[in-house]
């Protein structure tokens, strides 16, 4: 782990690199809503990061931006869905996300989107995920049946 990527209570990303008590610093100060950690070598850990960060409120074009950088993109989405247990196709000309029990749209928590990095934001929103500052739970753990 080399740093710390923060939701400012702005709606910017901010990355801080690890200095030993970054995080106690971000987790004390009230400006940060979320944190996570980056390790450049954890592809979970990046979508985490970015589906995360899109359900939180991020601006958009920021996510897009790390998005885009980490390679986070509809082909990568399929193996992060596998990767999750994660069910992921196209619905028309949207992606859909649902966990791996969906039974109907009545029924069951679904996430729509143009990429499926949208579609699991909004997977991520309709499960109830609320930002923490640490040992909140994850996306992952929202989809884990």
């Amino acid at each position: 782990m080399i740093g710390w990527y923060y939701q400012h209570q702005n709606g910017e990303l901010i990355y801080k690199r690890e200095m030993g008590d970054t995080a106690a610093d971000l987790r004390e100060t009230p400006f940060a809503i979320m944190l996570w950690p980056l390790d450049p070598a954890d592809r979970a850990g990046a979508w985490r990061i970015v589906v995360e960060a899109l359900a939180c409120g991020v601006k958009p074009e920021r996510v897009k931006e790390l998005a885009e950088k980490w390679q986070c993109n509809d082909e990568d989405a399929k193996i992060y869905a596998d990767h999750l247990g994660v069910k992921l196709k196209m619905d028309g000309d949207h992606w859909c996300a649902t966990r791996s029990d969906f039974v109907d749209l009545q029924a069951s928590p679904a996430g729509f989107g143009k990429t499926a990095l949208e579609a699991f934001a909004e997977l991520c929103k309709a499960l109830n995920f609320k930002p923490t500052k640490m040992w909140g739970t994850t996306f992952a753990d929202l989809v884990r049946v």
